[in-house]
């Protein structure tokens, strides 16, 4: 199992919004097709992930053996669309080991049941037909593709209404900084518009607005 990221550095992470890495990141930004299941979810964790092949949830069922709580499960379906990996059980499953949430790039099933769980899960829909134990094999922690974008065991998961963002324990160092420097500028940016200032003067560079 990959070492845990520092716990204090995921709870400071855990504040900061997707949409606000997505103003710098050009990398690490799952496709926005990886959705909440509910509104008001967000999660962060470390990365855990796992590859299943087409209609086969058997590695899954042994990898609920082994993720800790505060991990991220990040499963890459190969390209299978067709075939619901997370059902109720297996979130129920996820929800005792204290998961932070499932980030599964394919279909769940059993929605409501998944809800009950209070489990976050981000998926690309649903599906009435699911995995079965088949034992075809996978992968478990290696890297993985999910969204679009390389997931790495150890590596950071955020996820929030607005999608998935994937990046290294230093990467989520600087960013957590550049966030900051970011709200503070978005404050004096809502305060100006609260006076009336027009949006484009307190977006405009120092060097144009004096030439205005």
């Amino acid at each position: 199992m990959p070492e845990p990221a520092d716990p204090a550095l995921v709870a400071a992470l855990a504040r900061v919004d997707t949409s606000t890495l997505g103003h710098w990141r050009l990398w690490g930004l799952c496709d926005p097709a990886l959705r909440p299941l509910a509104p008001g979810m967000k999660a962060c964790g470390t990365i855990v992930t796992l590859a299943l092949p087409g209609p086969d949830g058997a590695l899954l069922h042994e990898t609920l053996s082994h993720v800790r709580a505060g991990d991220v499960l990040v499963i890459d379906r190969l390209g299978d669309t067709l075939h619901a990996a997370v059902g109720g059980v297996v979130a129920q499953a996820a929800a005792v080991r204290g998961v932070a949430a499932i980030v599964l790039d394919g279909p769940v099933a059993d929605l409501a049941e998944i809800l009950e769980t209070g489990l976050p899960v981000w998926a690309r829909g649903t599906s009435q037909r699911t995995t079965r134990r088949l034992g075809l094999g996978g992968r478990f922690n290696a890297p993985v593709s999910v969204g679009g974008v390389v997931a790495r065991p150890g590596d950071i998961a955020l996820c929030d209404g607005d999608g998935v963002v994937f990046l290294s324990p230093e990467e989520a160092t600087r960013d957590i900084e550049l966030a900051n420097i970011a709200a503070t500028r978005e404050a004096l940016i809502r305060e100006g518009l609260g006076k009336g200032i027009a949006l484009s003067d307190l977006l405009a560079p120092p060097a144009l607005a004096s030439v205005r």
